[in-house]
């Protein structure tokens, strides 16, 4: 199993939303002890989301993770290997810095499987969501 599990934007969202089968799969992770880790950007990608008033407990269950100046360069890197650029893949690629920064093995629960494959170049697990 993972030491570590990644949400993104879309897993957050799903989290915040009350989805079951996301919840399902949280409980089982929660089981094992999996941690649950979350970039800052996508603390912020959710600033306007529905249920954002619940979004402090929801991290509160979470470690948030610090887009640090090692966390930015590696999501530069990241970004350059693969050719992405854009606002939206330099969330991704933060997103992927995080996880690859964090304890392995590490999972990425996601709803952009294709960039966030790329991005992590197989050293995470990736997990569509």
């Amino acid at each position: 199993m993972w030491r570590s599990a990644v949400l993104d934007a879309q897993a957050l969202s799903l989290w915040l939303d009350g989805d079951r089968r996301f919840l399902a799969r949280l409980a089982a992770l929660a089981d094992v002890g999996t941690p649950l880790l979350v970039c800052a950007n996508t603390v912020i990608e959710l600033a306007s989301h529905p249920a954002h008033r619940r979004l402090d407990w929801h991290l509160s269950r979470t470690r948030v993770m610090p887009v640090t100046a090692a966390t930015a360069r590696l999501a530069g890197s990241l970004l350059r290997a693969t050719g992405l650029t854009g606002h939206r893949h330099a969330v991704d690629a933060s997103v992927a810095a995080v996880a690859l920064l964090s304890a392995e093995p590490v999972a990425v629960l996601t709803s952009d499987p294709a960039d966030l494959y790329r991005l992590c170049r197989g050293r995470a697990d990736i997990v569509p969501v």
